[in-house]
């Protein structure tokens, strides 16, 4: 269990279980809800759900980030456990409607590069053909490869895992290289680096293999505070 504890602590980026970062934000957790958030942090789920813009309130992802503090100019109703008891939020001041927005272009944010992402120098974490992980490669990629291959830092960062923690990603590091930004390597047959330890980029961290996969392969990921994002869109092309 602590193992499992530590891995979750290490992909969500949370220092400390019900704590939120100085900007009001809870990283999600495995086994959370949002009713069990609401409680720990004295917040009714509809005001969560509300102030998160959540379409599905039972949908949570962990690594997903949830504001738990009311938003400026807006009075929280407290109490997890109100329900529609609670006190409503006292009404918006009256003030103009803002101009229409702009269509989003199509992609979306997370398929350009952030420019924390773009002041990484990052690298192919190994050799072999890849391949979109499930249907998306915003769900990281899977690199095909031979038994024993190095595995490398993507880019420079500290080690805040390395281990077998959670069942279905086998032997896996994970490294942090900003605030924000993390990169996963997982179902690898050894592992070179331990937690805590600073490596640069291309130091290797690992050595190719199949645990708790049916084939030899490494399965990398890059999240932006908390969510995959597309690895393509920032790693070199060749």
């Amino acid at each position: 269990m602590k193992r499992i504890a530590s891995i979750v602590a290490a992909l969500l980026l949370a220092g400390c279980a019900s704590t939120a970062d100085n900007d009001g934000y809870y990283t999600v957790r495995r086994g959370d809800t949002l009713y069990s958030i609401g409680r720990d942090f004295d917040q009714s789920p509809s005001n969560l759900a509300a102030w998160n813009r959540l379409r599905n309130p039972n949908d949570l992802e962990v690594g997903q980030r949830i504001l738990v503090r009311p938003p400026t100019g807006i009075v929280a109703r407290t109490g997890a456990g109100q329900g529609s008891r609670g006190a409503a939020p006292a009404p918006a001041p009256a003030r103009k409607a803002a101009p229409a927005a702009k269509p989003a272009a199509k992609g979306g944010d997370d398929d350009a590069p952030a420019p924390a992402d773009a002041k990484l120098d990052w690298m192919w974490p190994t050799q072999g053909k890849s391949a979109p992980s499930g249907d998306s490669y915003k769900k990281g990629i899977d690199i095909a490869g031979s038994d024993g291959q190095p595995v490398v830092a993507a880019a420079a960062g500290k080690v805040t895992y390395a281990g077998h923690g959670i069942r279905g990603y086998g032997n896996m590091v994970i490294i942090k290289h900003t605030p924000a930004l993390l990169s996963v390597y997982a179902h690898n047959k050894s592992i070179a680096v331990k937690e805590g330890q600073m490596v640069t980029r291309g130091q290797q961290i690992a050595a190719m293999g199949n645990s708790d996969t049916s084939r030899v392969k490494l399965y990398f990921e890059i999240r932006r505070n908390g969510k995959p994002v597309n690895v393509m869109a920032l790693l070199p092309p060749r």
